[in-house]
C-alpha cells in the first residue's frame, strides 16, 4: 500500500496486540481500544479513519515512508526512527503476575534466574536494570499466547499489561496467582509521521479535547 491519503487518518496497530487494546481478525482491526481511540481522534480531526495491522518489526518503516499518518499507546524509546510526538496523555500499568504456587514478589529481584513471561519484540526496561543477565526471558507472539503458558504452569511469572490483566478477569479467565506486582505506571503517546498531511498542532488539540470530555477514561471503562 502506498502513503495515507490527504482528508484520512490512517492507524497503525501491530499484530501482536490483544483484547482489550484490539480485536484483530483476519489481519483486520475490527474492534478494541485502538479502534475507538483511532474514531475519536478521526472525528476530531475531520477525517476518515483507516487501519492498518502489520508486524511490530515493520511499524517504524511504515511510519517513517508515510504509509501511516498515526500510532498510539507508544513511547519514542520503543520506536526506531525519526517521528513526531504527541504528549504523554494514554495511562499504561506494567504487572508482574506470579503463581500462587511460589512466594509472592515484592521486588522484580524476587524472580532473579526464574523463567519470566514475555512478549516478543517488547522491552521491559525496569526488569533488565533490576536484573540484568538474570532477567530470564520466555518469549511468546502475544499476550494471550503469554497467558497460556502461565496457566498450562509453564510459565511461574509473566509480565503484562493491567489492562490486559483486568479484562482477562472481566471475562472470566482464571488465574491462580498472588495479586500483581506493579512494575511502572506511565503515560503513553502517539507517534505521527513526519511525512504525514496531519499536523502535529492538529492531533494534539484533538488529544487535548478528548481529555477534557473524559473520552479516555469513556473507551477504557468500556473495556473494564
Amino acid at each position: 500500500m502506498g502513503l495515507a491519503q490527504a482528508g484520512q487518518l490512517k492507524v497503525l496497530v501491530a499484530t501482536s496486540v490483544d483484547m482489550p487494546m484490539a480485536d484483530i481478525r483476519d489481519g483486520k482491526l475490527v474492534g478494541g481500544v485502538h479502534l475507538d481511540l483511532g474514531k475519536a481522534l478521526a472525528l476530531k480531526l475531520h477525517r476518515e479513519l483507516v487501519t492498518e495491522v502489520l508486524p511490530r518489526k515493520r511499524l517504524a518503516q511504515a511510519m517513517e515512508s508515510g504509509r501511516a499518518d498515526i500510532l498510539c499507546t507508544y513511547q519514542p524509546e520503543w520506536l526506531d526512527g525519526r517521528h513526531q510526538w504527541t504528549q504523554a496523555f494514554f495511562p499504561q500499568s506494567e504487572l508482574l503476575v506470579s503463581a500462587a504456587s511460589l512466594p509472592r514478589p515484592h521486588a522484580p529481584a524476587d524472580v532473579r534466574g526464574q523463567p519470566v513471561g514475555t512478549v516478543l519484540g517488547f522491552a521491559y526496561p525496569e526488569m533488565e536494570h533490576a536484573l540484568g543477565s538474570d532477567f530470564i526471558r520466555s518469549d511468546a507472539p502475544s499476550a494471550q499466547a503469554n497467558l497460556w503458558k502461565f496457566q498450562l504452569g509453564r510459565v511461574h511469572h509473566m509480565i503484562v499489561d493491567k489492562a490486559f490483566y483486568d479484562y482477562q478477569l472481566q471475562q472470566g479467565a482464571k488465574f491462580a496467582a498472588h495479586p500483581p506486582l506493579v512494575l511502572k505506571q506511565q503515560l503513553t503517546r502517539c507517534a505521527l509521521s513526519v511525512r504525514s498531511s496531519v499536523p502535529l498542532a492538529e492531533v494534539e488539540a484533538a488529544i487535548t479535547e478528548l481529555l477534557r470530555e473524559g473520552a479516555i477514561n469513556h473507551i477504557l471503562s468500556n473495556y473494564r
